[in-house]
């Protein structure tokens, strides 16, 4: 029972230890599923079936109902001589009634439709993945947005423990100047000095600190969830990525060229003839039998059947006009794109040397940390000694707490810089 005990404990502070830890990838993905874009993708997908299946339904039978009522001022009739001969065998013949009626239901099928109904599912496609790949642009941008806080708050970490070193360091010093003081060797301004670089050094830890919680509380916000005593993981030292640009942006670029490709196939298709069959029937007086509509008036069902082709020229007045300026837009696509390759390439150029310049100045932090600490004990040893005043000691303790935070500060840089060239070229 014991050990299933120990055990269990065992289990509840590993897990606890996980949890009071954050990883930058966690809080990448952790600002992903809380930023409002991620509900993009799926009204996207609902938009693009919507679209879809509207191109779709152009080969449906189309179904329209009609009525109708009319007046007209003359209508077909039998010449006079013959209506006469009619009217003395006995036979009256009215003719048709200028007032004319009609309830019509027609049924057109398209057959072919010039190509618009595949355009037009293209474009749904098209527009879907550009603006797809516009919220995988939006999705990244978040990225870097989460690394600027994560290495900021990273940055800070390390000044405010170099800073409280330097503290630790002040008040040993301090009290030993005291104790030198007591026993008459030291003056009160030697303490003094000290006493006012802490309360210095004490101001600009608060600041640090200050910092700090602003950008715990900003990646909070973004991931969703308050931060609390959480610790963030430094990240691992990575190798300088190598091979080409894998940004989404360029994805995006190439989703407008085929949007604008499926553009040029619409308007093509607007010049097209159309091909289709249709069928009317209709319940009205007068019927197809102009004959039999000018013995009576009688109402009569009647059913039209046929092929139509149909053929709009006027299309090809703008087509030209409408084709140049799709092929211009798509020229100012690549134009864009040959500009954001250019300043990617740019920005790869300058990570790649300050990545460089940091790591020959990290070779020489520890050398240079070793000196300054080796001086500065030397100098609390000359102070005891009374060889030297406090403000010597106090030049060589700030020599080497900037020498250290110096060489903190490079690291996380250094890390930094890695990372930002990782997102630069998505590799």
């Amino acid at each position: 029972m014991k050990r299933i005990v120990l055990l269990s404990l065992g289990v509840w502070c590993c897990v606890a230890g996980a949890n009071a830890q954050l990883t930058l990838d966690d809080c990448r993905q952790m600002a992903r599923d809380h930023y409002p874009e991620i509900r993009q993708y799926d009204l996207i997908r609902k938009t693009e079936s919507y679209n879809l299946s509207n191109a779709a339904r152009a080969w449906i039978p189309q179904v329209a109902l009609s009525a109708q009522a009319t007046w007209q001022t003359d209508v077909p009739a039998f010449p006079e001589a013959l209506t006469g001969i009619l009217s003395r065998q006995g036979v009256e013949i009215p003719g048709l009634q200028q007032d004319q009626y009609k309830v019509a239901l027609e049924l057109n099928q398209t057959i072919w439709d010039g190509g618009k109904s595949s355009a037009d599912r293209g474009i749904a496609r098209a527009e879907a993945a550009e603006q797809r790949s516009s919220a995988d642009v939006d999705m990244y941008a978040l990225e870097g947005r989460i690394d600027e806080l994560y290495f900021g708050i990273l940055l800070l970490d390390e000044r405010i423990a170099q800073t409280r070193l330097t503290q630790d360091l002040l008040r040993s010093n301090l009290s030993k100047v005291e104790a030198l003081q007591r026993n008459g060797v030291a003056m009160q301004s030697d303490a003094d000095v000290l006493e006012a670089e802490l309360l210095t050094v004490g101001q600009q830890l608060g600041q640090f600190e200050s910092s700090r919680e602003s950008y715990r509380g900003m990646l909070g916000i973004f991931i969703g969830e308050p931060l609390g005593d959480r610790t963030l993981l430094r990240p691992a030292v990575v190798e300088a990525p190598m091979g080409g640009n894998e940004r989404p942006e360029l994805s995006l670029f190439d989703a407008k060229i085929e949007r604008l490709a499926a553009q040029e196939k619409l308007v093509k298709s607007a010049s097209m003839p159309r091909l289709g069959l249709f069928a009317q029937g209709y319940y009205g007086y007068p019927g197809l039998d102009f004959m039999q509509g000018m013995m009576n008036s009688d109402w009569s069902w009647n059913v039209l059947l046929g092929v139509k082709l149909s053929w709009n020229f006027g299309a090809y007045y703008t087509q030209k006009n409408n084709l140049d300026k799709l092929r211009i837009s798509r020229k100012q696509v690549e134009v864009q794109r040959d500009v954001f390759l250019f300043n990617t390439s740019l920005q790869t150029t300058q990570s790649n040397g300050d990545i460089v310049r940091l790591r020959r100045a990290l070779a020489d932090d520890d050398r240079i940390v070793a000196l300054r600490r080796s001086v500065r004990e030397a100098a609390e040893s000359k102070l005891r000694n009374g060889v030297i005043d406090t403000h010597d000691l106090l030049l060589k303790i700030t020599d080497e707490a900037n020498a250290s935070m110096a060489r903190s500060m490079r690291e996380i840089e250094l890390l930094k810089t890695l990372y930002e060239l990782k997102h630069t070229i998505n590799r």
